[in-house]
């Protein structure tokens, strides 16, 4: 389905013909925020700024979340097409071609009508602005007010005038000065002292026989611009007067023809051309267009000279970039275009001074050696008075440092440089960095086939492989397409098996003339001793991202330098750092730094093993801090794994910040487990599977916690620790219950209450309870779970842990409701949600409101359901636990069915259902499943129904999931009666009342009772 994102005009979405209303301004703001940026990924910081400028709400970053679920909602107007909102680390992307939303196309149009007039092809620029054009629907962002907004609206009204100018040139240039005036007459009006467009109207007046109207309009203003500046007008608008004065055709006063006089090159002045090859180009469009668009805007000018920074770490394409756009621009720069290799990256080779650099500048440009001054003042003097009216393109490449490049800079000159290095270069005058990253993916692929040539056959997956092996690094995958084209013999498969045969891709990658190993070595050794052991030690980090406080570990350097380092090696583009603190390195560079360590010429087995070792510990323990603030209610073994090199983070202060390491260091915490199961020991690993067991199980890890808790159950029972095996297997009944393995579960909890008991200990004995009470409910044992929950909390009334008194209200609130019990549900539920506020327990609070919600729902309350859900949905995403958002989204469509707003409902299941089977989670599958056949069911869908509860069923009995079996039964038989099978209406019926009396259900076995002896009678009559 075609659709389009509107902000030119009223912020909407359109498709086929229908509009999706967005709702509140506030909304609109944060779609068009987001939309602006469409396919590039915008911080949440940034999009509260867009939204609430300097005076954002107390819970801004919750407001947010609820305008980006109001967005998702919206977007479902575009169908099958609908773009989605991705959310990441603290960011949020658009993923959508930039060309759907009008705005940017609209920009997009004019830059390349803008290059294209500027290369002489007028055609291409005016189909061009009609299409851009044809985008414009108003003024951006129609009833928006706020920072952002006005200065969105500020920057498209500069484009638009371009836009305007633009099409008034190639009118002029052709010689239609009557087209022109309409063009130009109310730009002139909105911007009265602007000298260039006044020049432009007055030709166009004066070629329409508006001579009269072209005299007045210069007089008028060279008066504003006395009287509004305090400056005289320019030279242009006195030669344009004169030339009207004259008589002059109106073409020769166009300043194209002023411009074109004035950069015809002197017959005597040598034109400078030692530009490399270009090459067939692939990718980097944007880079690109950011870069011509920067080279060509100040085209004429005499009193400004446009640098750009090329910068990125090796083998990124830096140095071809520049040339290929050098190559491009040629027309641009009528003087001469240079190249000055300034030896940054050459080991063998001493980089030049700034005034060799200069005398070789000077020597291109026709000077003769001899007759060049030594010093570097003389010299600097010089080269500013040769360029001072020389329109040059000057390409310095390999740069080592501001120092270095600060001299070459041509001063006041029609003269653009770029510079390309491997390392930022602060304090250039008037400087705008272009930082080249890795290539995407498609565009790494179109690399190596362009390189290879049409002739030879290529497997595209075996080339996306193969580009991926490279890290997507333009020099690695040249590297990669040269040795194929030297293997004539070989096809893409034979590379990719040697790429891939062995670890070491360092060595792989390599050709005739040119190694990666080479390449990174520059970067290395222009490192001090500080930044290379820094540099080493992150290759012994084989996780995707670091904190500091990582590499301090592995370092053992205090966390000031190791963060000062850090960023010294992020100038030298040896890291990068795509959120606030939180860095990457690149999987070649990873590879190189670890090649350097395992050469032992450096670092010893001992250093090695010290620093993971040290690494390791670091994790552990803030893992450890972390889980205590996250998951306080579980039973712990204290540790002895040695003192961190660092101190525990001290940002993580509550269970918010807490979860939040632990989501942001899952990946790591994983790495840190697989390498204890390798090489710690039995002790190492227990303790620490047993400290990231609530993390495992709650983020969902539960293939690869369940043999972990085994195996650390295990190792307590060999060295007699009755204790911490009692709590090994608690970790593992967690994980077995979600896992929905209730039998195992049960087992495993009955088997450490027995444990407990043998100890005496009270309090480890009824978190065994509570454990084993949850698996019995979920398996529909209402009856005996229930008196052991009372139980456990005449017990805990005895002592002051709030905590666990408020967890074992809560759960036996629910088995109360599964019982029908609802009075004694609601007053367990209101007295838990008390203790959990009272004690701030977020995720306590959520389970309690979701069970107020539950209640209100089986009572036949769906509005106060709804408002309760939602109030636990607030406190779920402060939390940003996979399953428990899933849940209660599953719980929420289920309430929209029930109110009637089925197709949300399905829209929200269609969310939900892949999260829960994602963590593994069957029981939740099956009550999604049973709900989305409810929902069909109420559409009128009744095949479609009996299709997703036959689904149910079978997760249902493959867990022993009994409750929810019950609730399966009596839909299926609802929707074998709405399809008019009345038959197996009856059977499913039958099983249900047998099911709901096996597990004590009361309200389930006179629902089914009663819908069965409607449905006997009905076969009868």
């Amino acid at each position: 389905m075609e659709f389009e994102i509107r902000l030119s005009g009223s912020v909407e979405i359109r498709a086929a013909g229908r509009r999706s209303d967005l709702g509140s301004t506030k909304t609109r703001l944060t779609f068009a925020g987001l939309a602006w940026d469409a396919g590039r990924t915008v911080s949440v910081d940034a999009l509260i700024h867009r939204i609430w400028d300097e005076h954002p709400p107390g819970k801004a970053r919750e407001a947010l979340h609820t305008h980006i679920s109001r967005i998702r909602g919206s977007l479902r107007v575009a169908g099958s097409d609908a773009p989605a909102i991705v959310s990441r680390t603290n960011s949020y992307a658009l993923e959508v071609d930039p060309d759907r939303v009008d705005l940017r196309c609209y920009t997009s149009c004019v830059e390349r009508a803008r290059s294209f007039q500027d290369s002489g092809v007028e055609e291409a620029a005016l189909r061009l602005l009609d299409r851009a054009d044809s985008l414009w629907h108003g003024e951006p962002l129609a009833g928006i007010t706020g920072s952002w907004a006005e200065h969105l609206r500020s920057a498209v009204g500069e484009t638009r005038l371009v836009a305007a100018m633009t099409r008034a040139e190639v009118l002029l240039d052709r010689g239609k000065f009557i087209d022109a005036v309409p063009v130009l007459l109310p730009l002139v009006e909105a911007h009265p002292v602007d000298e260039a467009l006044a020049e432009r109207l007055a030709v166009a007046l004066y070629g329409s026989n508006r001579t009269a109207e072209a005299t007045r309009l210069l007089q008028r203003t060279r008066q504003r611009v006395v009287r509004d500046i305090g400056l005289d007008a320019g030279r242009g608008l006195h030669r344009v007067h004169q030339g009207i004065l004259a008589g002059t055709p109106a073409a020769a006063l166009l300043p194209s023809a002023e411009i074109e006089k004035e950069t015809t090159p002197r017959p005597t002045r040598r034109v400078p051309d030692n530009l490399p090859r270009d090459v067939p180009w692939a990718g980097r469009r944007d880079e690109l267009r950011q870069l011509t668009a920067a080279l060509c805007e100040g085209r004429g000018a005499s009193d400004v000279v446009t640098v750009e920074a090329i910068h990125g770490m090796g083998g990124v394409g830096k140095t071809g970039l520049a040339v290929h756009l050098a190559h491009r621009l040629r027309d641009h720069f009528p003087d001469g275009r240079v190249f000055l290799h300034l030896g940054g990256s050459s080991p063998d080779r001493t980089p030049p001074t700034p005034a060799r650099a200069l005398t070789e500048l000077l020597r291109l440009l026709g000077l003769a050696t001899q007759e060049l001054p030594r010093e570097l003042d003389e010299l600097v003097a010089l080269w500013r008075s040769v360029a001072r009216d020389r329109r040059m393109l000057v390409i310095l490449d390999d740069a080592t440092s501001s120092a270095q490049i600060r001299p070459l800079l041509p001063g006041a000159s029609p003269t653009a440089v770029v510079v390309t290095s491997r390392r930022r270069l602060p304090g250039l005058p008037g400087v705008r960095p272009v930082s080249l990253d890795v290539l995407p993916p498609e565009d790494a692929a179109a690399l190596f086939s362009q390189r290879l040539g049409t002739e030879r056959d290529t497997d595209p997956s075996d080339v996306a492989e193969i580009v991926q092996i490279c890290g997507y690094l333009p020099l690695a995958v040249e590297i990669a397409a040269s040795r194929l084209l030297a293997r004539t013999s070989w096809t893409t498969s034979d590379l990719l098996r040697q790429l891939g045969s062995r670890g070491d891709r360092l060595t792989q990658l390599h050709d005739v003339d040119r190694t990666l190993r080479r390449v990174f070595a520059v970067s290395y050794v222009a490192l001090n001793g500080e930044q290379q052991l820094v540099f080493r030690r992150i290759g012994l980090h084989t996780g995707a991202e670091f904190g500091p406080r990582a590499i301090a570990a592995l370092t053992g350097f205090s966390l000031d330098t190791t963060e000062r380092v850090l960023e010294e090696l992020l100038a030298h583009h040896l890291v990068s750092e795509p959120i606030p603190h939180r860095f990457t390195i690149h999987d070649l560079l990873r590879d190189y730094a670890r090649s350097l360590v395992e050469t032992g010429d450096v670092d010893s087995e001992d250093d090695v093993r010290r620093a993971v070792q040290s690494l390791v510990r670091h994790y552990i323990h803030v893992a450890d801090r972390a889980d205590r603030l996250a998951y306080p209610f579980r039973s712990r073994t204290d540790l002895d794994l040695g003192k961190p090199a660092t101190a525990p983070c001290p940002e993580i202060v509550d269970a918010q910040s807490a979860e939040g390491w632990l989501i942001a260091e899952s990946a790591n915490l994983l790495v840190i487990l697989d390498w204890l199961v390798n090489h710690g020991t039995e002790h190492q690993l227990a303790i620490s599977v047993h400290v990231l067991a609530g993390f495992l199980d709650m983020e969902g890890h539960l293939v690869a916690a369940e043999p972990l808790l085994r195996r650390a159950a295990a190792h307590w029972n060999a060295v007699g620790d009755r204790v911490a095996r009692a709590r090994a297997l608690l970790d593992l009944c967690a994980v077995y219950t979600h896992g929905s393995q209730y039998d195992e579960a049960i087992s495993t909890a009955r088997e450490a209450r027995d444990v407990a008991r043998s100890l005496g200990d009270r309090e480890l004995e009824s978190e065994c309870v509570h454990q084993l009470s949850i698996s019995l409910w979920q398996t529909g044992q209402y009856t005996l779970a229930r008196p052991l929950q009372e139980e456990s909390l005449s017990f805990l009334l005895q002592t002051s842990d709030l905590l666990r008194i408020a967890r074992c209200r809560n759960l036996l609130g629910i088995i109360h409701l599964h019982l029908a019990e609802n009075k004694e549900a609601l007053r367990c539920f209101t007295l838990a949600l008390a203790d959990f506020t009272e004690i701030g327990d977020e995720r306590g609070k959520y389970s309690a409101l979701n069970n107020v919600a539950e209640l209100h729902k089986k009572a036949g309350r769906p509005e106060a359901a709804e408002i309760a859900y939602r109030k636990a949905m607030v406190v779920a995403e402060r939390m940003g636990n996979p399953r428990d958002k899933a849940m209660l989204q599953l719980n929420i469509a289920s309430v929209m069915d029930t109110l009637g707003r089925t197709d949300q409902a399905l829209a929200l299941y269609g969310i939900t259902l892949p999260v829960l089977r994602a963590v593994g989670d069957r029981r939740a599958e099956a009550i999604a499943l049973t709900r989305i056949g409810r929902a069909h069911r109420a559409a009128g869908r009744p095949e479609e129904a009996l299709r997703q509860h036959v689904a149910a069923l079978q997760v249902t009995r493959a867990i022993h999931a009994a409750g929810e079996e019950a609730d399966v039964l009596y839909d299926l038989a609802l929707a074998e009666r709405d399809a008019g099978h009345t038959t197996q209406a009856v059977a499913h019926l039958k099983e249900c009342l047998a099911v709901s009396r096996s597990i004590g259900a009361p309200a389930e076995e006179a629902r089914a009772a009663g819908l069965l002896a409607d449905l006997q009678g009905e076969v009868t009559a």
